[in-house]
């Protein structure tokens, strides 16, 4: 439970309901799927992990099929994707004896239920970006920095204000605005994050640790590719958001019990990479990154030899990846290496 009477910032707020070892809604629940309160692109259809396994090998082959390599996923769910890719790896056997298949995860309770679905001898578990010693190393995050908890701000007359949450007898009772730390406004306006007016987030947790994937990126080579809700240009509004039951929920109310996101700003997400020498590609929507990887023709194949209700459901869950008013245009893909020289499958 929340204290008492406490006022906390916003993005303290999100990682006490998220991920404290008592109350934290990552450590008690499985989120995933139609009994839980969300579900991703993995669980809506195979063939997503399937066109990201294709876009690894092309990558590694891109690399000139180095006889070590470190891949990531940051925040692998129930472990769906990684469940797939380690099937598709099965016909790629030079890769597979090169890989090692690092899966980030800080839940107790997630990684349990990764290990009962996931039995692969290229499979480890760490709690430590520092943990990754061998390289090329490929980071892959598929709605990882969403789930990474944010800061938020507002301008009020020229004059930047963080916004803090203030909770009576345990239950929220009202926002509280400060005045910002000459220090974090520095920051916001190196980072070009600075308004007239409106909300600022700040993802200043996510920026750190994409800090500490630059440096294992420029140390070791590789790179780093991101599937995430978000937007391109400036929001300047409230993108938090929370989930229950797969339903809208007030994301100060059900603490514990629900899931609590935003929308990622990758405009910043691609200055701050090239800003340390990490290159990215554009950035494009899921629906054209799937698309050129193939993922219509692999339908078509499939579905050859379907029933007419097995690729009634195909076309559905393809739908729900593609379509503009479902996940094809709100969620976007980056990619960035530190090779100048740019690895463009998927993104022209």
């Amino acid at each position: 439970m929340i204290s008492q009477n406490e006022i906390q910032p916003v993005d303290k707020f999100i990682e006490k309901a998220l991920y404290d070892k008592k109350i934290g809604y990552y450590s008690k629940f499985n989120p995933f799927g139609k009994k839980g309160d969300f579900v991703t692109a993995p669980l809506i259809s195979p063939l997503f992990s399937e066109m990201i396994a294709v876009w690894v090998i092309s990558f590694w082959i891109k690399l000139g099929k180095p006889n070590k390599f470190s891949f990531v996923e940051l925040g692998p769910g129930n472990g769906a994707f990684c469940k797939t890719f380690c099937r598709v790896l099965k016909n790629f056997p030079e890769l597979k004896r090169s890989i090692r298949i690092y899966l980030f995860e800080k839940s107790a309770k997630l990684i349990k239920i990764q290990k009962n679905l996931i039995n692969d001898e290229n499979v480890f578990w760490i709690k430590s970006l520092s943990e990754i010693k061998t390289g090329p190393v490929l980071f892959f995050g598929n709605e990882f920095f969403d789930s990474v908890p944010i800061k938020q701000f507002e301008v009020r007359k020229s004059k930047i204000y963080e916004k803090f949450l203030k909770f009576d007898k345990g239950k929220f009772k009202k926002f509280v605005f400060k005045k910002t730390q000459k220090s974090i406004i520095k920051k916001l306006k190196d980072l070009n994050l600075i308004r007239k007016r409106g909300v600022i987030e700040y993802p200043q947790k996510g920026l750190k640790i994409l800090d500490l994937i630059i440096k294992k990126i420029q140390k070791l080579n590789g790179g780093i590719l991101l599937v995430d809700y978000g937007y391109t240009t400036a929001a300047g509004k409230d993108t938090l958001q929370s989930l229950k039951s797969h339903k809208r929920n007030i994301y100060y109310e059900n603490i514990g019990q629900a899931d609590i996101t935003y929308l990622v700003n990758f405009h910043l997400l691609k200055k701050f990479l090239f800003k340390r020498q990490v290159f990215p590609n554009k950035i494009v929507s899921q629906s054209f990154f799937l698309k050129k990887l193939g993922i219509i023709e692999r339908a078509e194949i499939l579905s050859k030899k379907m029933s007419f209700n097995e690729k009634s459901d195909l076309y559905y869950r393809l739908e729900r990846l593609l379509g503009e008013k479902k996940m094809g245009r709100l969620f976007k893909v980056l990619f960035a290496s530190n090779n100048k020289k740019k690895f463009n499958l998927g993104f022209k």
